[in-house]
């Protein structure tokens, strides 16, 4: 199995570090754009200090992962453009797939060499991204059900951190030792109980909702959205013929209704605490 988890896993409030509550709130809110203001009141919720947001955010301005198109506002950066892209294509997760008719997707990593570490975590996370799993060293695979061309499909990867010079084919028959075991690479079972986990969390979170305050809200619908948006995110995508992709479709559709409502629970925090000059 991929490093990468691809289960649903609720988020605690401690686990979010500035970093990444700015890079989720850039990425997913809503709006594209954050204030410093609005940010700092972000992690207020999360029990992260003001100071600690404002080098977070100098960080990832330096890091080209955010840029300031004026004073003390930041979207994402250049860096960051490509995978936030990727990140919100959450919304339509169903055009992403097409029937699979038995054909394999293989990267082949070997000719790249493992000797940069920090490349070879950038690349192994663009390939769990896109639901690969390693079969072997050096030789990553996924059913070739994606919708987009395999030339779009390589750039695609490359976008996120993958090597330019990455192979990937496209292979309709191959006889190897062990390809007899690559459906087995993705546990559906796993995915399906993960599916479900996340579809009772954002039932039961409705549910409760409105009788949260309006911080609790706020709080609240960040961390499980996150939490399922990642699922999907990292979600293998696989065909009906290796996982339940209805039940998937649905937790991606449940989670489209879920992000307006926490939308609101966000808008509704940012007008209740009115930010002030930071």
């Amino acid at each position: 199995m991929s490093q990468f988890p691809y289960q649903f896993a609720p988020l605690p409030p401690e686990a979010l570090s500035a970093r990444a509550l700015i890079l989720s709130l850039i990425a997913s809110i809503g709006t594209g754009r954050q204030s410093i203001a609005g940010l700092i009141h972000a992690g207020a919720l999360f029990g992260i200090e003001p100071a600690t947001v404002r080098v977070a955010a100098t960080r990832l301005l330096k890091e080209g992962l955010l840029e300031s198109p004026e004073r003390g506002v930041y979207a994402p950066g250049p860096k960051a453009q490509a995978l936030t892209r990727r990140v919100q294509q959450w919304q339509d997760v169903g055009g992403k797939m097409v029937p699979w008719n038995g054909d394999w997707l293989v990267a082949m990593t070997h000719p790249l060499g493992r000797r940069d570490r920090k490349q070879l975590r950038t690349r192994e996370r663009a390939l769990a991204l896109f639901g690969y799993q390693a079969a072997e060293a050096g030789l990553w695979v996924r059913p070739a059900n994606l919708a987009r061309a395999l030339p779009d499909h390589q750039r695609d990867l490359s976008g996120i951190g993958a090597d330019e010079t990455l192979p990937v084919l496209r292979v309709s028959e191959l006889a190897a030792p062990g390809m007899e075991g690559w459906s087995g690479l993705w546990s559906a079972a796993s995915l399906e109980q993960s599916y479900h986990a996340a579809i009772r969390a954002m039932m039961e979170s409705l549910a409760r909702l409105d009788r949260l305050s309006v911080a609790d809200a706020a709080r609240e619908t960040l961390l499980i959205g996150q939490a399922v948006i990642r699922a999907i995110n990292f979600d293998p995508l696989l065909p009906p013929e290796l996982g339940n992709q209805e039940l998937f479709l649905e937790m991606a559709g449940r989670m489209r209704a879920y992000n307006v409502r926490g939308q609101e629970c966000w808008r509704a925090y940012n007008a209740a605490v009115q930010p002030s000059e930071a």
